[in-house]
């Protein structure tokens, strides 16, 4: 996130003729900064690169100081997609031979980046499909799970992007992706959900730019405007590449148009398991 944000700020300070400072605010997995970003003034001078399930899913499990409401989104610049990651020299080599071997051995551990983040409800939502249940080990990030992995504490991670260097150099196996209904042109090997006759998991977890609610229309075209420049940029698409981030921008207006279908999604699930009331 922190990549991409500056690379998207210094373009646009080109484009915009001013010096944007980018200053990090981490903390409850960006509801720190949520919260601080929905005080300001609707202005066009306090922004935030966060995630639309920082935004959407976090108020339906804990009491926070914002809701959506409170934010108007300027444009969503790429997304996390995550999938089943194991070792190479696991003894499944397709997610067929992995659910065989998991139903024969039940509580299986993985690591993700966190409990019911994207790539978590990922996890929990193949295994409930499948009839599997597996112990959950999280961590502190993609770096700490796959390390875990690496080191064979788990059994399997929840990739959520920084895993596919480490696919590539053909120390992991992505056995399927999580998140999206069509398979990756990119890798087409890989199988989706609808390969085993599963629902799509939870929706994908957008990168976006956002500012307070209330931002003047004016002020927030010409900066969605100049994002959005940076973001058609060659540049910025081989960062995106470099990251193996995808390439799923959208407008401000069409992410906030999916949010009420992405909060009736968390609430379900999350009636489902127990944790809200339905």
């Amino acid at each position: 996130t922190d990549i991409t944000a500056r690379a998207l700020a210094q373009g646009a300070e080109k484009i915009l003729g001013v010096p944007i400072t980018i200053e990090n605010k981490g903390g409850g997995g960006a509801t720190v900064a949520n919260g601080l970003l929905a005080t300001k003034k609707p202005d066009g001078y306090n922004l935030l690169a966060t995630s639309t399930g920082s935004i959407t899913v976090r108020p339906l499990l804990v009491k926070l100081a914002y809701a959506p409401k409170d934010f108007r989104v300027l444009i969503q610049y790429t997304s996390y997609i995550g999938g089943l990651v194991v070792r190479a020299d696991a003894p499944y080599k397709t997610i067929q031979e992995f659910i065989a071997y998991a139903k024969a051995h039940p509580g299986m551990t993985y690591a993700s980046s966190g409990p019911h983040t994207q790539q978590q409800v990922g996890v929990e939502s193949f295994a409930r499909c499948n009839g599997l249940t597996f112990k959950h080990m999280p961590t502190k990030g993609g770096a700490n799970s796959n390390t875990a992995l690496m080191g064979s504490h788990v059994d399997f991670i929840a990739g959520s992007g920084s895993h596919l260097p480490l696919v590539e150099q053909g120390q992991f196996n992505e056995l399927i992706i999580f998140h999206q209904d069509e398979r990756d042109p990119a890798r087409k090997d890989i199988p989706v959900m609808k390969d085993i006759n599963c629902p799509p998991t939870n929706p994908p977890n957008g990168m976006i730019i956002v500012s307070p609610a209330g931002l003047p229309d004016a002020i927030a075209d010409k900066l969605s405007a100049a994002f959005k420049q940076v973001a058609d940029s060659a540049e910025f698409k081989a960062l995106l590449a470099k990251y193996n981030l995808p390439d799923t921008y959208m407008s401000g207006p069409e992410v906030q148009k999916g949010f009420p279908a992405e909060i009736e999604w968390y609430k379900k699930y999350f009636s489902d398991i127990g944790m809200i009331k339905p």
